[in-house]
C-alpha cells in the first residue's frame, strides 16, 4: 500500500475537485453545494474544512502545480472506476481512500454532491489515467421483483399468457400484404380462444373466469406480439363479445357467448359511422319495430351513414349494430341489436353491403370495412335489452326511463374497452421504450479523444432526458389503469358514470403519451429505429389510431371536464349544461388567487421531492381551471348566449381541464399504491419514479404556473434541474427499469437490442 501526503479527509475529496476544476470553470451553484456539503459533514476536522473551502475560491483557484499532484494521486491508487454502481464517483473516492490508508467510510456528503451536481461517468472517466470498468446498467434493483410488483394479483395469469407468446404462431415477421396479415392475426386470436383466453372476461358459465381485469393484462401484453393482434382480440371478445354480455340478457349470453369465446362465432362491433364518428347518439342508422311481423328493420338511410372503421368486418358473421330504435313511430334513441351479416358459406346476407376499408396507417392485420344495411329484418329478440326491451305486445319498456341516462348508461358498461385500449397504447409505450434504452445501453458514439471508448448513448445527459421521464410516466400510468379497472370491475358501484369520466380523461393523456413515446424512441434509435425489423415503425402506425379509436381523445377530454364542472352528476347533454352553476357552490374561491411568495420561489430539495408539493401544484391547477371555467360560462350565460355556444366558446379551456384533472388523478393513483409497496428499496425507487413523473408533468405546464404566479421563475428553473438530476439518478438503474416491464425475451426481436 502506498501512502499518500494527504489525509484520508482531503482525499475523499480529492476526486470531487479534480472533476469540478476540470472545465475551469466553477458555478455559484456548484460551489453552494459542495460549501453545503462540506459544512454539513462531521467526519472533517476544522483544519481540513478550511483547507477545502478554500479550493472552492474563484478568485484564487488551485493552482495548476495542485490539479497535477490531484490526478496523480488519482492514477497512482490504480483504482477501477466502476460505472454501474449507484453512486460511482463517491464509490470510487472511497477505494482511493481504502488504498491509501487503514480507514475508509462511505461518506453521505459526497453521495449528496454527486447526486446534486448530476455528475455521472462519462463526465469524468477519460480524466482519470483509469481502468473504466464499463457495465452498462446497476443490479442494484431485480427486474423481476419490480415485474412482480406490477403484476400483483394477477402474477399467475401474466406469466401464463407471456409463456403461451413464446409458441411460433406468433413469431414476428414483417407483414406487407393485408390478406395474408389478416389471415395470420385471425389464426393466432384462434389460437388464444382455445387456450381458454378469448373467454376469460366471461362467466365460468360460459367457458369464461369472470376476469376482466386479466383480461386488460392480456390486452396489453399482447402488444409485446404484435398491435393488430390486440385490437383484433378486443374487437371480437371485448367489443363484440362485450356488448352482449354487458348489453344482452341470459338469453342472448346462452345463445351466443360460449361461441364467441370459442370463436365459433365471429362478430363485429358496429357502432361508428362515417357522417357521425364521435356523436354515437347522432348516428343515422335506423332500427325499426315492426309489430306485424314481429321483427326489427335495419335500415342505412343515407350515403354518409353506413358503419365505418369496423374490425372484423371482413371476416364477420354477426354484427352489435347499434342504431336508433324506433318502436310505434316513437325514437327511444340509440339500442344495440344483433344482426347476423354472412351465412355458414361466409356469403354476405341480402341487403348486406361490406366493403374493405383498404390499407391503413398500420393495423393492416384488422380487416376493418364498411357496412349498409338495406332494410334487413331481424327477430325482435336480437335486441341487446337490459336497458330498452320491446315487449310481446310491441310496446317499448326499460326501467331507466330518463333517455339521456338511459343512453349513458348503456355507453358506460363498455368503459371497459376504453382502458384496455389505453392499455394496448402503454404497452406499445413499453415495448418502443425497451428497444429505445436497451439499443443506448449498446450502441457508443462520440469522444473527444479517439484514444478513448466512445460514450453510451445512455450517459448523454440529453438522450437520458428524453427518455427517462417517459419510463416513470409508464409506471405511473400502469398503476393507474389497473386502479381504473379495479373500480371497473367492482361490483358494489353499479354506477359506473364517474368511472366513465375519469377513464375519458386517463384514455386520452395515455394513448397520446404513447404515440409521442414512441416516436420520441424512433428518433433516439437514429435510422435504426426506421427500420421495420426494429418494430418501433409498426408501433408508430398501430398505436397511433388510439388516440381516435374508443373515442377520440379531445372528444374525450370534454366529456371528462364537463364531469368535473357537474361533479360528475351532469348527463353530459346541452340539455343539462346549465347544472355547470352548481360549480359555484363548491369551495373553489378567492384563496386560490392568493399564492405565497416565500412558496412560489421555494426551491430546496426536501420541498421538490415531497409529494405534498406534486399533489397541491396538481391539485391547483384543476381546482383554479374549473373555478375560472365555470366563472367564463356563468357571465356569457348571463349574456344572454345559449349553454351549448357558451361551452362552445370555452372549448380550449374545457380542454385544459380535462387534462389536468386526468394528471391529478394519475398522479394521486401512483401516490397511493406506493404506500402499499412492503419492500423500503423498491418503495424509494417507484417514489422517485413518481417524482419524476411529478415534476416533469408540472414542468410541461411550467407557462401556465407562471402565468397564475404559484412558481416563480427561480422555482421553474430549480425543476428544470431537478427533473435533470433525476434522470442522472436514474440513469445506473435504467435497464432494470425497461426490464421490469415485463416483456419476455422470446417478444424482444428487435435486433439492435441484442
Amino acid at each position: 500500500m502506498q501512502d499518500s501526503t494527504y489525509s484520508s479527509e482531503i482525499l475523499q475529496y480529492i476526486p470531487f475537485f479534480y472533476v469540478i476544476w476540470s472545465d475551469d470553470l466553477l458555478t455559484t451553484s456548484e460551489i453552494d453545494v459542495v460549501q453545503n456539503a462540506i459544512d454539513a459533514d462531521n467526519s472533517l476536522s476544522e483544519r481540513s474544512r478550511a483547507q477545502l473551502l478554500t479550493w472552492l475560491n474563484t478568485n484564487n483557484p488551485p493552482a495548476n502545480s495542485e490539479l497535477k499532484k490531484w490526478k496523480r494521486t488519482i492514477s497512482n491508487s490504480s483504482v477501477k472506476l466502476t460505472e454501474s454502481e449507484t453512486y460511482p464517483l463517491t464509490s470510487f473516492s472511497q477505494k482511493i481512500v481504502c488504498h491509501y490508508k487503514k480507514e475508509c467510510p462511505f461518506n453521505d456528503q459526497l453521495k449528496h454532491i454527486e447526486i446534486q451536481l448530476g455528475i455521472q461517468p462519462n463526465h469524468y472517466n477519460h480524466l482519470f489515467d483509469v481502468e473504466v470498468a464499463h457495465k452498462s446498467t446497476s443490479d442494484f434493483y431485480s427486474a423481476d421483483a419490480i415485474d412482480t410488483i406490477l403484476k400483483g394479483k394477477h402474477a399467475t395469469v401474466v406469466d401464463s399468457f407471456r409463456k403461451t407468446l413464446a409458441e411460433s404462431i406468433f413469431k414476428w415477421e414483417v407483414h406487407r400484404n393485408k390478406e395474408k396479415f389478416r389471415e395470420t392475426v385471425l389464426k393466432q386470436v384462434k389460437f388464444l380462444a382455445d387456450k381458454g383466453y378469448g373467454a376469460m372476461a366471461y362467466p365460468e358459465a360460459y367457458g369464461g373466469t369472470d376476469d376482466m381485469e386479466g383480461y386488460a393484462y392480456m390486452f396489453e401484453n399482447m402488444m409485446f406480439a404484435d398491435g393488430s393482434l390486440s385490437i383484433k382480440f378486443g374487437v371480437q371478445f371485448g367489443l363484440f363479445g362485450g356488448s352482449i354480455q354487458k348489453l344482452g340478457t341470459k338469453k342472448h349470453h346462452d345463445q351466443y357467448l360460449t361461441k364467441t369465446g370459442k370463436t365459433e362465432l365471429l362478430g363485429c362491433f358496429a357502432m361508428t359511422e362515417t357522417g357521425h364518428g364521435s356523436n354515437v347518439r347522432g348516428i343515422k342508422t335506423t332500427a325499426t319495430y315492426n309489430k306485424a311481423t314481429d321483427e326489427i328493420v335495419i335500415h342505412t338511410p343515407g350515403k354518409n351513414d353506413n358503419k365505418e372503421y369496423i374490425g372484423n368486418a371482413l371476416h364477420s358473421k354477426m354484427a352489435t349494430v347499434f342504431a336508433q330504435l324506433i318502436v310505434n313511430g316513437k325514437n327511444e334513441g340509440v339500442h344495440a341489436i344483433l344482426v347476423p351479416l354472412r351465412n355458414k358459406e361466409h356469403e354476405l346476407l341480402p341487403g348486406v353491403t361490406v366493403e374493405d376499408n383498404g390499407y391503413k396507417l398500420g393495423l393492416n392485420g384488422v380487416d376493418n370495412g364498411k357496412i349498409w344495411f338495406d332494410q334487413v329484418a331481424v327477430p325482435r329478440e336480437n335486441l341487446l335489452n337490459r336497458y330498452g326491451d320491446i315487449k310481446e305486445d310491441g310496446s317499448y319498456y326499460s326501467e331507466i326511463k330518463n333517455p339521456n341516462k338511459r343512453f349513458f348508461t348503456m355507453l358506460g358498461t363498455l368503459v371497459g374497452g376504453r382502458i384496455c385500449v389505453a392499455r394496448a397504447g402503454l404497452g406499445g409505450a413499453k415495448f418502443a421504450l425497451a428497444v429505445a434504452i436497451k439499443h443506448a445501453l449498446k450502441r457508443r458514439q462520440f469522444n473527444d479523444s479517439v484514444k478513448i471508448q466512445e460514450d453510451l448513448l445512455m450517459d448523454y445527459p440529453s438522450h437520458q432526458l428524453r427518455l427517462t421521464p417517459l419510463v416513470a410516466s409508464a409506471y405511473v400510468y400502469h398503476v393507474t389503469l389497473d386502479k381504473m379497472m379495479q373500480l371497473y370491475c367492482d361490483p358494489s358501484e353499479p354506477d359506473k358514470r364517474k368511472v366513465e369520466t375519469q377513464v375519458a380523461g386517463l384514455k386520452s393523456i395515455i394513448t397520446w403519451y404513447a404515440n409521442n413515446s414512441i416516436q420520441e424512441c424512433r428518433e433516439a434509435c437514429g435510422g435504426k429505429g426506421y427500420l421495420l425489423e426494429n418494430r418501433i415503425a409498426d408501433l408508430k402506425g398501430d398505436v397511433d389510431i388510439f388516440t381516435t379509436f374508443e373515442g377520440d381523445n379531445t372528444v374525450l377530454l370534454l366529456l371528462a371536464a364537463k364531469g368535473v364542472l357537474s361533479d360528475f352528476k351532469s348527463e353530459f347533454n346541452s340539455a343539462g349544461f346549465s347544472a355547470v352553476l352548481k360549480i359555484l357552490g363548491m369551495q373553489i374561491n378567492d384563496k386560490l388567487t392568493t399564492i405565497n411568495p416565500i412558496y412560489s420561489n421555494k426551491v430546496d430539495k426536501d420541498h421538490l421531492y415531497n409529494p405534498k408539493f406534486h399533489k397541491h401544484a396538481l391539485e391547483y391547477r384543476t381546482r383554479r381551471l374549473t373555478y375560472t371555467l365555470a366563472m367564463r360560462i356563468r357571465d356569457y350565460i348571463k349574456q344572454g348566449v345559449p349553454s351549448y355556444q357558451a361551452f362552445l366558446k370555452v372549448q380550449t379551456h374545457l380542454l385544459a381541464l380535462g387534462k389536468a384533472y386526468s394528471n391529478e388523478l394519475a398522479y394521486n393513483t401512483f401516490i397511493d399504491f406506493i404506500q402499499d409497496i412492503e419492500d423500503d428499496k423498491n418503495r424509494t425507487l417507484f417514489q422517485k419514479l413518481g417524482t419524476l413523473h411529478a415534476l416533469h408533468t408540472i414542468r410541461q405546464d411550467a407557462e401556465w404556473y407562471l402565468e397564475q404566479g404559484y412558481i416563480g421563475g427561480t422555482k421553474s428553473k430549480a425543476i428544470r434541474q431537478r427533473v435533470e438530476r433525476l434522470c442522472t439518478e436514474l440513469r445506473p438503474h435504467i435497464g432494470v427499469l425497461v426490464d421490469g416491464f415485463g416483456i419476455p425475451e422470446h417478444c424482444m426481436t428487435a435486433p439492435i437490442t441484442q
